[in-house]
Order: C-alpha cells, then structure tokens, then sequence
C-alpha cells in the first residue's frame, strides 16, 4: 500500500514560499505530512519590492493546510513573515522552529526574487551595477545566511536535507546564461550545495541543488497573459512554452526525494525535476514527465526539429 504520509513528523523550513516553486514545495511536503515553516516578504500587510499582492505567506500556510486535510495528513502550515538578507530575522525564524519543534529536517532555501532586475541586453560594463549587486543578494546573500543559521539546528539529527533551489542544472551551465549578474546568482546555488554536501557528509545530512525546468509560476503565466488551465494557449507566442511544467512538478521532486531514505547517494550534485521524475516516477499534474533541460538544450539552442511532445 502506498504511503500516503511519507513525511509524517518532518518538520521543514521553505525559505521563500511566497509563490512559484515555494509555494507549491511547501503545499506539497504538507501534503506528505510534514509541518512546514514557509517564510517570506509578502505578506497580506506588507508587499516585497517584487511588487505582487496576489499571493502572500499567509495564503501558502493556508493551502499547505488545506492539502494537508485534504490528504487525510498531519501536515501543517506556518507562515512566518523574514527577509532573509537580515540575519536577526532569520535568527528569529530558527529559534522559533526550535522552540516549537525542536528540530528541523528539510531545509529549502529557494530565496530570489530577482526578475525583475535581469537585463538580458547589457554587458557587465553596461549594465545598473546596483541592480547588478542587489541580485547577488537576494540570489547568494540570503541563501548563504539562511543555510549559515539554520543547519545548527538541522544537523543536530542525522538525515537532514538541505536543497538549493537555482535555475539550472551543473550541466546546463556550464554555457553562459546570458547576462553577468543572473549568471553568478543561479551559478552560486549548484555550487553552494557541492560545497555543504561535503560539509555535511560526516554528519549524516544530505544537500543538493535542484532546479525546475520551464516553470509556469504566477509570473510567467501573467507574463504571458494566460492561466494555468489555458496556458497552452502562449505556445503561439513563445513555442518553447510547450515544454514548460507547473511548479508542483518540482514541488514532487522534492518530496520524492526526502522521502527516499537512500537520498545520500545525491549528496553535492545537481539535480533537476525532469531527472529526478525518472528517478521516482512521478509526473506532473497533466500526467507527463516534462524533459525541459533536454528540449532547450537539444531543440532550443541545439537546432533539433522535434517537437516538445517527445520531451513529455
């Protein structure tokens, strides 16, 4: 029989769970059992610099609870108002977790927040260097604090996860991604989790990075003007849209792989939803399994005439 609570008792922290990929990791590992921390700048009284109301902390504690009802799971969401680049913020976050939990298991830090900032159409010597340095921050900065105040209390207990959520796969980026500043800040990530994987080894913990492929988060869908349940309608404008994913596709990556109690062997690599859907079986909510690194590789820069139907 399936385990319909694989997470049942883990306790999690989603750093940076306003929306998108966040969001949907947060709902999905409440839905798996696990009692989720989910931190961020919106909030239902206060709007970060990205500049969208539509979705707050709030409202991803909510629907983590109501996945988790809904599953028939203990899972929970807690949401907890941080700007992560601020250490005592961050502080306040981990003691409350330890006061009320006394451990943390999964460690997300999917921290950015930057689109806004990305100039495609300047070379570094062009570009806003403040908007340049204020991506590094909200892209490296406030993983690098986050992961520096939190894994205290995440190694206490062997098995803890940490992952690094970037845009990207170690392979995928080896080839410039086009602009300097966005470069370094989705670089940093895949590199940060070699770096804490081997860290993290003799004790027992596990840290990767992980990335999405196309992802249909709220922003892009409003970028394109259509919702999830038309989305196929932006194909016309943009083509490669037919290979994107929604955000719970990456969010099932996730909990297969804090599931899987053989998640060691990942330890400092670099993953990605499509590879890990492989791995576990799982698919997206249409029931396909997105190949998105593959098709933008091979199809998108590489030339290939295949359509993105043989990639899902």
């Amino acid at each position: 029989m399936e385990n319909t609570q694989p997470l049942g008792g883990r306790i999690a922290l989603v750093a940076g769970a306003t929306r998108g990929a966040g969001r949907a990791m947060a709902v999905e590992l409440g839905r798996a059992g696990a009692t989720v921390y989910a931190t961020g700048r919106t909030t239902r009284q206060r709007v970060s610099e990205v500049g969208r109301t539509t979705e707050t902390i709030e409202e991803t504690a909510e629907l983590v609870c109501a996945a988790a009802a809904e599953a028939g799971t203990p899972g929970a969401g807690i949401a907890v108002p941080a700007d992560h680049l601020h250490p005592d913020q961050v502080r306040a976050v981990v003691d409350r977790i330890e006061h009320e939990q006394g451990r943390l298991d999964v460690l997300v830090n999917d921290l950015w927040g930057g689109e806004h900032l990305v100039d495609f159409d300047s070379k570094l010597w062009e570009a806003d260097l403040d908007k340049g340095l204020r991506m590094l921050e909200l892209g490296v900065r406030a993983h690098i604090i986050t992961s520096r105040l939190a894994l205290p209390l995440l190694v206490r207990r062997p098995g803890g996860l940490v992952v690094e959520m970037t845009d990207g796969t170690a392979e995928s980026n080896r080839a410039y991604r086009g602009t300097f500043f966005y470069d370094l800040a989705k670089t940093a990530p895949i590199r940060m989790a070699l770096a804490l994987g081997a860290e993290l080894a003799g004790v027992g913990g596990t840290a990767v990075s992980l990335t999405p492929g196309f992802l249909r988060s709220e922003q892009m869908l409003d970028h394109f003007g259509v919702t999830e349940e038309n989305w196929r309608d932006a194909i016309a404008e943009e083509p490669h849209f037919a290979i994107s994913e929604s955000p719970v596709f990456v969010a099932r990556a996730l909990v297969a792989l804090a599931a899987d109690p053989d998640r060691g062997r990942f330890n400092g690599t670099s993953l990605s939803s499509g590879g890990l859907a492989r791995e576990y079986g799982f698919t997206d909510v249409d029931g396909s399994r997105p190949d998105a690194w593959a098709y933008l590789s091979q199809v998108a820069a590489g030339g290939a005439g295949r359509p993105a139907e043989e990639y899902r």
